[in-house]
């Protein structure tokens, strides 16, 4: 079997007779300082769209300085103002970053952070993230960071409710919630929500479409590199107080572990969640999203992972692979967050090496209009950046995840980059209706080149990568050593640019070393590639 994939652009390309001018959206930084930021969240008002709420970690090691980042647009994006600093009436001495957050039904923005030690506390405010309460302390052990989120569903006998979740580092690594009804003024006593018997770790939450609530978070294994097995799924139709838990609802392979290519960052794959709110026919649809490999449908490289669920999580989709490049063609994507927009359009953000060199990456969109079932690829980012380490934050650390919204028809992701020198929050405005145009542009390669088929050796599928430097008509075949055709993979007109062809040898060729020959207008090129079966 042979599918031919067309190729991606790295940047816009410029108006000629026969190719249209596509454009990407600008990215700027929304909070431009001299302190790094990474790990960022954006949560949107309830009642007012344009006015948005968001945080990241705040660090600057060689002062010990470590808060939460209070960044605010009341414009939908354009434009934000804030403070590195989470100004609040203890001093940030006894912040440790971390932040989780939120704005309940009365407008009050609710932040839940980690404690110097141990602990997690949380602040409020009432002027829309100015000046911010005294803490409040949730719970006093030691955990992960906490996923906070706020029930504003009118239909909700909930309405109004705050929950906040986290992992205990204590056996068995249990996920934990809490949940505050004042507005973050008190909290609930952490009550444990499963009893793992392999160690949880990154608990999310999200509200669904009536009293309900969901829990996921990733069972890893017990010893080093502590690899995602499974994702745990919990669902509470009572705030929060008991839950119907199944610790292995899907099977998974994480990306746990470091990415070498990368100046060896931590990745994981710790699975992201959303629910379909509109009143489309996929109302009340669940979508979660990891970042997986070395697992079906995943490659060998990492790839972004989709399953989906229409009965509130009691059953769950096939998994569904949300990047569009040609398997197992050695690029990396990781870190990806879902989120629904008003039309039902469902929207993976994540990082993506496709367009620039392997020790690079980039910021990718996938988009898709059919519940999750088919998915488009756009370039979000204008410029790549080369991921390095936070020294004194554990090995590899660059934070752990990015983040998406949406205001009306504008798609808003915010991602970390190192790009100016020192890692800061970047956005950009993506207007859903031109994701059409920025989807397509190809820059044109200047020689004809065949590439060596990766992976190499392989079983039982490969691909083929070639470059046409101008439209010609192309012949890729496969021959074996004694030079009898084996099978004839194009023959057609193809324009120029760059063709990728997946190739499937099942129960087609034997074990051994082929020749595969690429003609295209003048020009014949061949390449080695070997069989193991």
């Amino acid at each position: 079997m042979v599918l031919i994939i067309a190729g991606f652009a790295v940047c816009a390309i410029a108006q000629t007779a026969n190719r249209q001018t596509f454009s990407l959206p600008v990215n700027f930084r929304i909070y431009p300082s001299a302190i790094t930021q990474t790990e960022v969240f954006v949560v949107q008002h309830p009642s007012q769209a344009n006015l948005l709420f968001s945080s990241a970690n705040t660090i600057n090691l060689a002062t010990g300085f470590i808060s939460e980042g209070i960044y605010i647009s009341s414009d939908g994006g354009i434009t934000w103002s804030g403070s590195d600093t989470c100004k609040t009436g203890n001093t940030t001495l006894f912040h440790r970053g971390d932040p989780g957050i939120t704005i309940d039904k009365n407008g009050k923005f609710i932040l839940t952070r980690l404690g110097f030690q141990d602990g997690l506390f949380s602040h409020f405010s009432t002027d829309n993230g100015v000046t911010w309460s005294s803490q409040r302390t949730i719970a006093l052990e030691r955990q992960d960071r906490a996923t906070t989120i706020s029930d504003n569903n009118l239909n909700s006998n909930y309405y109004g409710r705050s929950y906040t979740a986290y992992v205990e580092f204590l056996p068995p690594f249990p996920v934990k919630l809490s949940y505050t009804t004042d507005g973050g003024s008190s909290w609930s006593t952490p009550l444990q929500v499963n009893n793992p018997s392999q160690r949880s770790q990154g608990a999310e939450l999200c509200t669904g479409i009536d009293s309900t609530i969901f829990a996921v978070w990733a069972g890893v294994q017990s010893v080093s590199p502590y690899t995602e097995d499974f994702i745990g799924f919990a669902r509470s139709v009572n705030g929060g107080n008991t839950w119907s838990v199944n610790e292995q609802s899907i099977d998974m392979n994480g990306i746990q572990g470091v990415l070498t290519q990368k100046a060896s960052i931590r990745v994981n794959g710790m699975p992201k969640l959303d629910v379909d709110r509109t009143t489309g026919n996929r109302r009340g649809w669940i979508y979660i999203v990891t970042a997986q490999k070395k697992f079906s449908p995943a490659g060998n490289d990492p790839d972004i992972v989709l399953y989906r669920s229409s009965n509130n999580g009691q059953s769950w989709s096939q998994g569904i692979r949300v990047n569009q490049d040609p398997l197992n063609n050695g690029k990396i994507q990781y870190f990806p967050t879902v989120h629904v927009d008003n039309a039902g359009g469902v929207n993976v953000l994540y990082y993506d090496d496709r367009f620039t060199t392997s020790d690079s990456t980039g910021i990718v969109l996938s988009r898709s209009t059919d519940g999750g079932t088919s998915w488009n690829d756009f370039l979000v980012g204008d410029h790549n950046f080369k991921p390095q380490s936070i020294g004194g934050l554990g090995q590899g650390y660059q934070g752990d995840n990015i983040s998406l919204a949406s205001v009306g028809s504008t798609l808003l992701p915010l991602w970390m980059d190192n790009s100016s020198g020192l890692y800061q929050l970047w956005t950009a405005r993506v207007p859903i209706s031109s994701l059409v145009s920025v989807k397509v542009p190809q820059q044109i390669p200047s020689e004809f080149r065949l590439e060596q088929n990766f992976p190499n050796p392989f079983n039982p599928s490969t691909t083929i990568t070639y470059h046409l430097p101008e439209q010609s008509f192309v012949s890729l075949t496969m021959y074996d050593l004694l030079g009898n055709k084996i099978e004839t993979l194009v023959q057609s007109e193809q324009s120029a640019g760059q063709h990728f062809v997946h190739f499937s040898a099942e129960n087609l060729m034997a074990s051994g070393v082929y020749l595969y020959r690429l003609d295209a207008g003048k020009n014949t090129t061949y390449k080695k590639m070997m069989i193991l079966k």
